[in-house]
């Protein structure tokens, strides 16, 4: 039960069962750790210190222990390039140890068998809004948009995150393990986005992922101009100048606290947290996430990033990026898409069924992406829908490209794909058993492991996490997805 978990990771909190921050786990050679988030400046001397110079609401996440585990005679998908028919993969103490064929059974671990079925990395997430939007979908839990004003990038969306949000356990009943939370997108500027292991908690600072950095949600388009239209921006042009000016304020501040940080000399500048997200991303330390439709306006932000120097990691939704998919390609910048969802409003009209399968064979990163509570859990379907539609159109799209599009592409836009998204030694162990090929309908997730913790079980409903609000309800939540 979702309550008795949370009672036990009290009980871990309370017995400091572990360090604080979990170190980040091995990794394979030659890669690098994610980026980490932006640091407070060092303490200046004889104690004197101030809010900057203090930790920024770290996260307190610790890996649940759990025993070490084989899953054998299975279908390995690895996101990594394999398929391995009739193998094994083995996690112990959160790390996955051994991934292949002919591997012997650790004397200790317990063994899965997995004839008949596929193992996969856990489902990555890179744009929802669980937490923020939290069920039962009442004003009260509408703490998505902060719609005050077309630039908040003061804001944080972990902020606002109810952490026994109803729709939690249904994502983990279809495998994800990690989600990016954002805030929405009325305003230019909407604010950070914060990613986090999609687990039962307490508080926010539980389930922050360690070491990932914080994306920047904006928006482009129809939402800013209809939302501000009677206060501006009211068109287009008006939301470029808006971005503008806001970074042009941002690089001042931002020249100011490194001209400060040399030698410490004199009072430090005044904190604005506006400013001080915005200069991290010129700094590379935000990930910029930007909502945009039109391939048009993907092309101006790529120039306005261009502009003041900074990259724009991935375009979420993107509806029209297979028009620019060269552009995006050359950028390095991930599209962040649906399958088949489009025409709710004329700016996602010309949408197409080729749009991820197009951008995959110019070279870019697809990603499946959700933004929506029910589209999170169905990832894996989505994703074929979007494969089969390639190759139907003559893409040659493979498995492990499509995979690649909710696990280590989603991985890479969040940052984190030096520690999840592949199942190779050394990475963490978050990794799920379907019943069946998970590009089927009929397939299920039947075990979920969050950092190598067994989080979900559809044979046993002690394995099976449920909030309060879904106490005696009959089927059991996520039981039938």
């Amino acid at each position: 039960m979702f309550i008795a978990t949370l009672l036990s990771l009290a009980t871990l909190a309370c017995a400091g069962a572990r360090a604080t921050q979990q170190p980040a786990p091995a990794r394979p050679a030659g890669q690098s750790p994610p980026a980490a988030p932006p640091a407070a400046a060092p303490a200046r001397g004889g104690g004197d210190t101030t809010s900057v110079d203090r930790q920024q609401y770290p996260t307190t996440y610790r890996r649940h222990p759990d025993q070490p585990v084989m899953i054998r005679n299975a279908t390995i998908m690895t996101a990594a390039g394999q398929e391995i028919q009739g193998g094994s993969i083995v996690i112990r103490d959160g790390t996955i140890v051994a991934v292949g064929k002919d591997i012997a059974p650790p004397p200790d671990a317990e063994i899965v068998d997995g004839t008949g079925k596929f193992v996969t990395p856990g489902v990555i997430d890179t744009h929802s809004h669980i937490g923020v939007y939290a069920a039962p979908g009442t004003q009260a839990e509408s703490d998505g948009n902060e719609a005050t004003n077309p630039v908040t990038a003061e804001v944080w969306a972990e902020h606002s995150i109810w952490p026994q949000d109803p729709q939690v356990p249904l994502a983990i009943a279809a495998g994800v393990t990690t989600m990016q939370v954002l805030p929405g997108s009325a305003n230019l500027i909407g604010g950070r986005g914060v990613t986090v292991k999609v687990i039962p908690g307490r508080t926010v600072q539980e389930i922050k992922f360690p070491g990932a950095p914080y994306g920047l949600k904006m928006a482009c388009g129809e939402n800013p101009k209809r939302v501000y239209a009677g206060r501006g921006p009211s068109t287009r042009m008006g939301n470029m100048a808006g971005y503008r000016a806001a970074f042009i304020e941002a690089e001042r501040y931002r020249r100011r606290w490194d001209t400060w940080l040399k030698d410490k000399k004199g009072d430090p500048p005044d904190r604005n947290l506006r400013n001080e997200t915005l200069a991290g991303v010129l700094r590379g330390e935000i990930l910029v996430q930007n909502h945009c439709y039109r391939a048009d306006e993907m092309a101006q932000m790529l120039d306005l990033a261009r502009e003041f120097g900074f990259k724009i990691r991935a375009f979420h939704h993107a509806v029209e990026s297979y028009k620019v998919a060269d552009l995006l390609a050359q950028a390095g910048t991930a599209v962040s898409v649906w399958a088949d969802w489009w025409g709710f409003k004329e700016e996602a009209m010309d949408g197409i069924l080729e749009n991820a399968a197009l951008n995959q064979q110019a070279g870019g990163r697809p990603v499946i992406h959700s933004d929506s509570p029910s589209g999170i859990q169905r990832l894996n379907q989505e994703a074929a829908k979007a494969m089969y539609a390639g190759i139907r159109a003559g893409i040659p799209i493979t498995r492990d490209q499509a995979l690649r599009w909710f696990t280590a592409n989603a991985a890479w836009t969040l940052g984190i794909d030096s520690v999840v998204g592949t199942l190779e030694p050394g990475k963490m162990a978050d990794v799920v058993l379907w019943s069946g090929d998970p590009f089927s309908i009929y397939s299920k997730a039947v075990r979920v492991y969050n950092d190598g913790w067994l989080i979900y079980d559809r044979d046993d409903p002690k394995k099976q996490p449920r909030t309060d609000f879904e106490l005696w309800q009959v089927p059991a939540p996520g039981s039938d997805r």
